[in-house]
């Protein structure tokens, strides 16, 4: 029986500097040091300061790893680190922390496209088989895959311009709400009145799986700037009502696409069809809530990761790297940081192209 790899992962694509060390489907420690407290006098992320930030936290948050697998480098059998897509800053500082620690030790070296690390976590928790379909929701990214292996993605639909995190926290700075905006707007939204706002649910009277929610973020300013001319402020009840609006709206969107990808999806006739949610909007209850109950009716598997392993973590890309070496895959100290790296090569860039490549 071959023994299972174990590969310490790196992870600094956006805000959070991660590190974790996994064996086969063994998670032996994952450590994640947040950023919050940073940008939360700019209203978001602030690349500079981020990226200035991994490169002081990145060896510290990788000791305390191996510390709490007490594992030494002499025990790992390679390092994956996440190369893209992300804020080039910090895939910069992680990639060539890295490549470092590589040259060092004589490991091999495995990027990892951040996106795959989310996209193959049921995997990691399930032992999920292939293919799924998987729909990848966070603050940058919105997309409908179908994972047929490690390496090879079909997108059916995605976002055509802000992904749902982007448009919950462009909605908490809205509404007066702290950062990250998500977790904010759910629990305003648990006392609120999703009623009381009539908003739209964009795309939904156009075939196929795509989805929009610019015009949804400008239907939410609208309706405050209504409260606040009528009132000269927003109350407490009239954040969790617009919150509550906003949720709602977010959910039906995602529910209906989502049904729509299902029907493509098990055209292919999955002898054990799966749908599996990951990216850290999959952590909102209510549009769990939602999916679980449409996956029940289709007869479809519902698989939504732990909610620490739906934010950015450093064992989602020490699992990817571990599909990737166990395939025959690895890279050398040429590896580049990649600011965009679509999973999905293959399918037309969804938000345009540009010197720096398609986006994801």
């Amino acid at each position: 029986m071959n023994k299972p790899l174990t590969i310490l992962g790196i992870e600094s694509s956006c805000d959070d500097t991660a590190a974790a060390v996994v064996r086969g489907n063994d998670v032996l420690a994952s450590v994640v040091y947040g950023q919050t407290s940073l940008h939360a006098d700019f209203g978001g992320v602030v690349p500079e300061i981020a990226a200035r930030a991994h490169a002081e936290k990145l060896d510290h948050c990788i000791e305390e790893a191996l510390t709490k697998a007490d594992l030494a480098f002499t025990d790992l059998d390679g390092i994956a680190v996440t190369a893209g897509p992300g804020l080039i800053g910090g895939v910069l500082s992680g990639v060539m922390c890295a490549k470092g620690l590589s040259a060092a030790t004589g490991l091999p070296l495995i990027g990892v496209n951040h996106l795959a690390g989310h996209a193959l976590t049921p995997r990691l928790t399930d032992q999920l088989t292939h293919p799924y379909l998987m729909l990848l929701v966070s603050g940058g990214h919105c997309q409908f895959l179908i994972v047929h292996a490690h390496d090879k993605f079909t997108r059916i639909g995605g976002t055509i311009d802000d992904a749902p995190g982007e448009a919950f926290d462009k909605t908490a700075r809205l509404l007066g709400l702290p950062q990250p905006g998500g977790p904010s707007v759910e629990k305003a939204a648990e006392t609120g009145d999703a009623k009381r706002f009539s908003l739209p649910r964009p795309l939904l009277n156009q075939a196929g799986c795509d989805m929009s929610f610019s015009g949804l973020k400008t239907a939410i300013l609208r309706a405050r700037d209504s409260v606040v001319a009528e009132k000269g402020g927003l109350t407490s009840q009239d954040q969790a009502d617009l919150s509550a609006s906003f949720q709602a709206a977010v959910t039906d969107v995602l529910i209906e696409k989502t049904r729509r990808a299902l029907a493509t999806y098990l055209q292919l006739d999955p002898v054990k069809p799966a749908f599996a949610i990951a990216g850290g909007v999959a952590a909102n209850q209510r549009i769990r809530q939602g999916l679980t109950a449409l996956c029940a009716g289709l007869d479809t598997d519902f698989i939504a990761p732990p909610l620490r392993l739906c934010t950015d973590n450093a064992a989602i890309i020490a699992y990817a790297g571990i599909e990737r070496m166990a395939a025959g895959e690895a890279d050398d100290l040429t590896l580049s940081a990649r600011p965009r790296w679509p999973l999905d090569q293959r399918s037309a860039p969804m938000l345009g192209s540009g010197k720096k490549g398609a986006k994801a």
